[in-house]
């Protein structure tokens, strides 16, 4: 846990030091772009969509460095600025079918041998949660973010974020229930 702190803290000394500042942001893309990228990704499910996103994300840190009052956790406050970039660019964007193409339909004969079936309806029942629950669910299942790391991430309270993430469990339960998964 020291070394995490220790890597935050050169990332944040490296930023904020205009000699070092490309350095600091390799080392923060080489700590946290992976789990940042997947973020974006499983907001905004197409890879385009996230690519550009993460650009702006890293512009944001990059030039935002000096707001950040070492309060909270370095990933904390970088998943809070992905949070937002994905939620403004979810509102920007017009609901289309794309999604809806990009995922294979069940066979008929009911086969799962390798489970992606299953992951496919999961992936289709995601698309359909509402972006905060979406978001939430993706947190704390995928990430396995403590509902108080989220709440940072999101300004959320700890109670409404536990409440989301109840009620996308359960869309998902019975979505999965109406493809016979669950």
């Amino acid at each position: 846990m020291q070394q995490k702190r220790d890597v935050e803290a050169r990332i944040v000394d490296l930023l904020q030091d205009p000699a070092c500042a490309d350095e600091g942001l390799r080392l923060l893309v080489a700590t946290y772009g992976k789990r940042l990228y997947w973020h974006l990704r499983n907001m905004v499910e197409r890879h385009e969509d996230a690519d550009d996103l993460m650009q702006d994300v890293l512009i944001k840190v990059y030039r935002n460095i000096g707001q950040f009052r070492r309060e909270s956790k370095l990933y904390t406050w970088l998943f809070r600025i992905a949070t937002n970039e994905a939620l403004q660019f979810l509102k920007r964007r017009k609901p289309t079918d794309l999604y809806e193409q990009t995922v294979p339909e069940r066979p008929s004969d009911g086969r799962d041998m390798d489970g992606t079936v299953t992951l496919d309806t999961l992936k289709r029942g995601l698309a359909l949660l509402p972006p905060k629950q979406k978001m939430v669910f993706h947190l704390r299942y995928y990430e396995q973010l403590s509902y108080e790391d989220i709440a940072h991430i999101t300004g959320t309270s700890v109670s409404g974020l536990k409440a989301s993430y109840h009620h996308a469990v359960k869309k998902l339960r019975n979505y999965l229930a109406s493809q016979n998964i669950y």
